[in-house]
């Protein structure tokens, strides 16, 4: 096995990996409420027993151990023999830890045995039952049914037959052969396990599943499985994975003599089997209402689970693929822009068809690139948990659209800033119960973290009922450091106070922690969402709460975009961040504080010429009678832009002006427009971040 080339494999473990881990993840915070729950022991327990086999099968010996060693402690809890503590969830949560970090180190090029795990391996296996008596309670169900026969001969095997025929399942035992020109034993054999298991439940398999992991088996073996399928489709499925040469399914069935009433489950028979304890499961209905965020995962779903549904696509080829897709954009606007200035009225219809399908194909491979928002969100219901735990308070996650979809490189980005605004509120938003209780407030804090769409966008929403933000403070901290004056910070309204606190490096924070300061990276937080394109905004009230809103596009290769014209060259802008566009005329621009400044329905806007911004040549642009203005919207406030000329709307490719050029502010990439020539693409919040 060690000599045998597993490399092509290794993409599709560490996915498999991943989806092991966050669901793991997921039962433990199940779990950690009631701590006797069968139903979501026994769901811990098959996602711990695939893993092990996963790591085995891989040769990730350490990872495999940890996991064996969680599988055993969690084992003793559902016998009874060893109930769940406090201590015994916290040594969960950390073996989980600890197989993400060796999955991230497999996944940089590294492998698993730099991580010592003998530590947790103890502390989860402490007070145990001795080995012995394991090896003693297993030695009966080794001996149970033969796979060649039809009867069972042990009574466990029969509950086994009668529970899955009750819930109206089939039971067999499938004899699988493998070819003798296999290389790959053990990975075939997973395949095979993996299989049986999605369409039904894994009662055992002769050798073990262990045996099987480590190839200790010749060409065949027997897994017996309880599955509403008929034995014809249990026997397709498994013939269709590479290597098998057959698969004999047979129905195994009770004796006519009444089989003894079934004892506890043998110490090691679930975890050979992967597969919970014969005795009658009950519903998973209650693990998943006791999930604090988001629920648990069906323990199985009744029926057969088709295969060949979905196929896993790695993010570079959908990046190739969304690339190529902009340049058939970019070549589509080239050619109806010829024919327009040819005046060639014979390519109509094929131009309008040309169109629908470049359309839909954009459509499609955009649709492909999209993923929930779960993708992002499913780890913070374990991050608000030990935060809970490290400082000491109460809180309640609310979680809401999580089937809200983002493109995967926006997702990806966002994460981060996330993470920040969650230890944000955990760290000095949200307070001590007791501080909770004084004010009035129930002890238990709510941290709600939403998405939804909005417009041709994505809301997402971190709010807080914790202590908000103090304008009075924020302002008095803001003198000292002589970012405002006395007196403007006379005439300053709260909301405007608040913004402070996004200034680069603004602190309110009494001292230095390791999550947070209210204020520290905030500014980074939102340069980041404005580097995606979006829009950053902060609603606090003390006492009261904060609220932070960020605005997304749902993708970053191809927008909707306003193209202006700025002396002779011409610029793009998304039009997420443009509110409208307004023709002013000259005798309407008033000048207040030394800016120009006009009244769009009665409220003032201050007015920029964008000319001057970037540094361009205006010519005698500047005496016009009538000037067009792009307002834009950044947070709470509308900017006027005074540009040359309004070209219009028109769907961009967004290109990365490259190493060199990536840092120029203002700029957050380019695009080729119908002409062939290059415009640039602007970032107007940065124009009024530097102005402010």
């Amino acid at each position: 096995m060690a000599d045998m080339d597993m490399s092509q494999y290794l993409g599709a473990f560490l996915d498999e990996t991943d989806d092991n881990v966050q669901r793991l993840d997921d039962l433990l915070l199940a779990l950690e409420k009631n701590m006797t729950d069968m139903d979501v022991i026994n769901e811990i327990f098959r996602s711990a027993h695939t893993l092990k086999g996963m790591a085995g099968t891989m040769g990730f010996t350490n990872m495999m151990g940890l996991t064996h060693a969680m599988e055993d402690r969690l084992d003793a809890a559902r016998k009874g023999t060893r109930p769940l503590t406090e201590a015994d969830m916290n040594r969960l949560f950390q073996g989980l830890d600890t197989l993400q970090e060796m999955a991230d180190s497999i996944r940089g090029g590294g492998n698993d045995s730099h991580i010592d795990v003998s530590d947790m391996v103890h502390d989860l296996r402490n007070e145990s039952p001795a080995p012995a008596a394991t090896t003693q309670a297993q030695a009966p169900v080794e001996a149970a049914a033969s796979s060649s026969g039809g009867e069972v001969v042990s009574s466990q095997d029969a509950e086994w037959v009668k529970r899955a025929n009750e819930e109206g399942s089939n039971a067999y035992s499938v004899h699988v052969t493998l070819s003798q020109s296999c290389l790959l034993k053990a990975a075939r054999a997973y395949m095979v396990v993996n299989r049986l298991e999605e369409m039904g439940e894994i009662f055992r398999a002769e050798p073990p599943t262990d045996a099987l992991e480590r190839e200790e088996f010749e060409f065949d073996f027997t897994v017996y499985v309880a599955t509403p399928a008929p034995a014809e489709e249990v026997k397709a499925a498994i013939e269709k994975i590479g290597d098998v040469q057959t698969a004999d399914v047979e129905e195994v069935k009770v004796s006519e003599a009444p089989a003894p009433t079934a004892a506890p489950a043998p110490a090691q028979a679930p975890v050979e089997a992967a597969a919970p304890a014969p005795e009658p499961e009950p519903s998973p209905a209650p693990a998943q209402a006791s999930a604090p965020a988001k629920p648990a995962a069906p323990a199985k779903k009744e029926g057969v689970k088709k295969s060949g549904q979905t196929v896993r696509v790695d993010i570079g080829r959908l990046d190739k693929l969304m690339n190529l897709v902009g340049e058939l954009v970019i070549s589509r606007a080239r050619i109806e822009r010829l024919v327009q200035e040819a005046r060639l009225r014979q390519f109509d219809d094929t131009l309008s068809q040309l169109g629908r399908i470049s359309g839909d194909i954009q459509e499609l491979v955009t649709k492909l690139r999209m993923v929930p928002v779960s993708f992002t969100f499913d780890r913070f219901p374990r991050l608000i948990r030990d935060l809970c735990k490290t400082l000491n308070k109460n809180v309640e996650l609310v979680l809401e659209g999580e089937d809200t979809e983002l493109d995967r490189t926006v997702i990806d980005e966002i994460g981060d800033p996330m993470v920040h605004l969650i230890r944000n509120s955990m760290d000095h938003g949200i307070e001590h119960p007791d501080e909770r209780k004084a004010l009035g407030k129930p002890e238990k804090g709510i941290l709600k973290i939403a998405a939804y769409q909005e417009g041709s966008g994505v809301v997402i929403e971190v709010s807080d009922d914790g202590a908000g933000i103090d304008p009075d403070r924020v302002k008095q901290k803001a003198i000292e450091r002589g970012i405002i004056t006395e007196d403007r910070a006379a005439i300053m309204s709260d909301d405007e106070a608040t913004q402070i606190v996004l200034l680069p490096g603004f602190s309110m924070a009494k001292q230095i922690t390791d999550l947070s300061g209210r204020g520290v990276g905030m500014d980074a937080v939102k340069t980041k969402v404005e580097q995606l394109g979006g829009q950053f905004d902060l609603v606090s009230k003390k006492n009261e709460g904060t609220h932070v809103y960020i605005r997304l596009p749902l993708t970053l290769a191809i927008v909707l975009s306003l193209l202006i014209k700025v002396g002779d060259e011409t610029y793009a802008i998304s039009l997420e961040n443009v509110e409208e566009t307004i023709m002013v005329r000259k005798e309407d621009i008033k000048t207040v504080h030394g800016e120009p400044t006009t009244l769009l329905r009665g409220e003032v806007l201050s007015l920029n010429v964008l000319g001057d911004i970037l540094g361009s040549d205006l010519g005698d642009e500047r005496d016009r009678d009538e000037y067009p203005v792009v307002v834009v919207k950044i947070g709470k406030n509308k900017i006027g832009f005074i540009v040359s000329q309004l070209i219009g709307q028109q769907e961009i490719v967004i290109k990365s002006l490259g190493r060199f050029l990536s840092k120029i502010d203002g700029i957050t990439g380019g695009t080729i427009l119908g002409d062939g020539n290059v415009a640039l693409i602007l970032d107007v919040a940065s124009f009024y971040s530097t102005k402010s």
